[in-house]
């Protein structure tokens, strides 16, 4: 073989790694929307640490992923969307939150499904949401009761 020809295979082989590379990336971190989700929308009086591809998690496991965030300009709310994975169903009671995985932890939304027998349909709206709890305002409030006495 040529060292022409053995730069060519060479460098397919690398090509074809770094693709599988990116393909196992996308589907490990959820980038991918393979397998289909539906879209559910909810407005928190406050968004604080949550983005666009947090993590949205039912029982500790993800679910889904935040793929909209912006200011209603009426409310002064954070409407949200989040995307769920086709195979879950979500009851249309559930409740949706803003969670914290600790006090270094990163922030999450959490699904806290309801009773109802009825499923959430695509573009459904939550309608019992708890945004962020501010950890300084908990602190503050903390010491403040102890200036009371």
């Amino acid at each position: 073989m040529s060292n022409t020809s053995t730069e060519v295979v060479t460098g397919a082989a690398v090509l074809a790694i770094a693709v599988g590379f990116l393909v196992f990336v996308s589907n490990s971190t959820g980038l991918s929307r393979a397998g289909g989700g539906y879209d559910l929308v909810a407005s928190f009086r406050s968004a604080d640490g949550i983005s666009i591809g947090t993590d949205v998690r039912l029982a500790g496991v993800k679910v889904g992923t935040v793929t909209s965030l912006a200011l209603n300009p009426e409310t002064y709310r954070a409407d949200t969307t989040i995307t769920v994975s086709g195979s879950v169903e979500i009851p249309d009671d559930s409740a949706i939150a803003i969670s914290s995985e600790g006090l270094l932890g990163g922030n999450f939304v959490e699904i806290l499904p309801g009773g109802s027998p009825f499923v959430m349909e695509t573009g459904g709206e939550f309608l019992d949401t708890q945004g962020s709890v501010s950890l300084i305002s908990l602190l503050m409030a903390f010491v403040s009761s102890g200036d009371d006495e």
